[in-house]
């Protein structure tokens, strides 16, 4: 690495594979990049912000402005993805909730510095209300991008007329359990009683074959066929192919990236009865081995290279 180059600093754990991946590319460029790992903070990594702007240190190396950020995750939710925090929620959950807001509000004030000063984040935090679903679709769908009819919705009779317009499925308002399709047994009065305890995603079942999209900088990256039986692709991908898609398409793909304020995403597309590819919706921090391994694609490749335009 050379002297003037700024840091490239990678915010994730190392036992993320994703992380370590990039980690170990941007290592094989020479340049050695700084890991902001949430879940060791504030146990054992240091985190000490000044009050100027670029009085930023992690443990003994002063970062201040680096040349981009990759944020794979902060780890934030006390329910999500690589935290373990069952048993002092278990103990206390109210001191437990504090020390995670205490947490997240430094290191959200860190990223949110480094975005101010204009360093190149993928993704910045500030898009993150445009990545939640219900928001997210209604920006595209007002940027007149394709998107499927859907609902969000706690209210039993809403729910039975928008199931009568055609064939349904339905999944979390904001991820996590798999996509199911919609059928009379879930329409009865003591299913939809349900939804007191929490609103669901409803939405057009689109017949089409699933697309997942790769866009960095404003460029489409890779486009992938994901061939499966299943409802939902997740661990149920039987083969993935890289396809050619009409230049229409990647324009839209890059349309929405835009939209939605991202440098980096993996989005998700899928064909209706007409044949045309409807938006899903777009990954703030998508992930790409598994892609990588089966289609013979490089996005992680292209992701480093983006990071190492940056100086």
């Amino acid at each position: 690495m050379r002297d003037d180059d700024q840091p490239i600093v990678l915010c994730g754990s190392l036992d993320d594979s994703h992380i370590r991946a990039v980690y170990e590319r941007l290592r094989e460029a020479n340049r050695e990049p700084v890991v902001l790992d949430a879940q060791q903070f504030p146990g054992s990594l240091r985190v000490n912000l000044g009050d100027q702007p670029d009085d930023i240190r992690l443990d003994d190396v002063r970062i201040g402005r680096p040349a981009a950020v990759y944020l794979r995750s902060l780890y934030q939710d006390p329910a999500g993805y690589g935290v373990d925090a069952e048993q002092s929620m278990s103990a206390d959950w109210r001191r437990t909730l504090i020390r995670f807001q205490e947490r997240n509000t430094l290191l959200s004030a860190l990223l949110y510095r480094w975005e101010a000063a204009g360093v190149a984040i993928y993704n910045p935090l500030s898009t993150r209300r445009n990545i939640t679903k219900p928001f997210q679709l209604a920006l595209l769908a007002r940027a007149g991008l394709p998107v499927p009819r859907t609902l969000w919705s706690n209210d039993p009779e809403e729910v039975r007329r928008f199931a009568a317009l055609g064939p349904v499925i339905y999944k979390p308002v904001s991820g996590g359990a798999y996509t199911q399709q919609l059928t009379g047994r879930d329409l009865t009065s003591q299913r939809l009683a349900k939804l007191s305890a929490a609103p669901v995603t409803f939405q057009e079942l689109l017949p089409g074959d699933d697309i997942r999209v790769y866009v960095i900088d404003g460029e489409v990256k890779a486009r992938l066929r994901i061939v499966t039986e299943a409802l939902d692709f997740r661990q149920a991908e039987e083969s993935i192919e890289c396809i050619d898609l009409p230049a229409a398409v990647d324009a839209q793909c890059i349309g929405a990236t835009a939209v939605l304020g991202l440098r980096y995403t993996g989005m998700d597309l899928k064909a209706d009865a007409e044949g045309t590819l409807r938006i899903l919706e777009l990954n703030p921090s998508a992930m790409f081995l598994g892609f990588d391994e089966m289609a013979g694609t490089d996005v992680e490749g292209d992701l480093v290279a983006a990071l190492l335009s940056h100086r």
